[in-house]
């Protein structure tokens, strides 16, 4: 009789407090799993933007070294010409067989979304002296600097191409020049004729985000310069 009791109770399954236990139990594990999930989520998305981030840092600032090595002294163009708020250079094309130059500026620029960022443009190849000469007002008129040429962020503009690099607030420039690091002045105030500075000292005020964050500050030497023996 008792066995058959016994029998009858385990044939009745779970009770209904038992499956709520149950219910309750297997809803906290999911919720605990899934915000597992979404933590491991964000991690690697934040790991992914700081990458990004870095590696558009590093790319920015080799190619501001590459300008900076490549750039050129020589009748009647200017080498280098900073204004304050944006720089130019002449610089050797890497671009085709044919010896050429090309014309690089470097500004700040606010975009649509309100935050200011390092643009970069570059003209094309040049051969003659009158299309640099176009290309070194272009650079102005595109950097703000000459009323207007500007052009939507990583599209053509006036004949050129511009690259939208990281966020910055602010930048400086100082030239090394008889043994002192002095601020950059535009050329005109150190004549037409003036050569490439000894060193150039880069100041870059990076916006919080995922990479770095504060000032950076990069020395660029000019690779010809040679030390006077004593």
């Amino acid at each position: 009789m008792r066995s058959a009791r016994h029998a009858q109770a385990a044939s009745r399954g779970f009770t209904l407090i038992e499956l709520l236990v149950a219910i309750a139990i297997l809803a906290v594990l999911a919720v605990v799993s899934w915000r597992g999930i979404d933590g491991m989520a964000r991690a690697q998305e934040q790991m992914r933007d700081r990458a990004d981030a870095v590696l558009t840092l590093q790319s920015a600032l080799a190619q501001w070294n590459s300008d900076l090595d490549n750039a050129v002294s020589m009748q009647p163009t200017r080498a280098i010409d900073w204004t304050g708020r944006s720089l130019r250079l002449t610089r050797k094309s890497t671009a085709g067989d044919l010896p050429s130059i090309t014309v690089v500026a470097w500004t700040l620029r606010t975009g649509a979304d309100g935050v200011i960022r390092w643009y970069r443009w570059q003209s094309p190849p040049l051969f003659l002296r009158s299309d640099w000469q176009q290309a070194w007002q272009q650079a102005a008129a595109w950097a703000g600097d000459g009323g207007g040429g500007s052009s939507a962020p990583g599209g053509a503009s006036q004949a050129g191409s511009e690259v939208v690099l990281m966020p910055v607030t602010n930048w400086q420039l100082l030239y090394f020049r008889n043994d002192l690091w002095t601020p950059a002045v535009p050329a005109e105030a150190l004549g037409a004729n003036e050569s490439l500075p000894a060193g150039v000292r880069l100041l870059l005020d990076l916006a919080p985000g995922p990479a770095l964050s504060g000032t950076l500050s990069i020395d660029w030497v000019r690779p010809t310069l040679t030390q006077a023996k004593s």
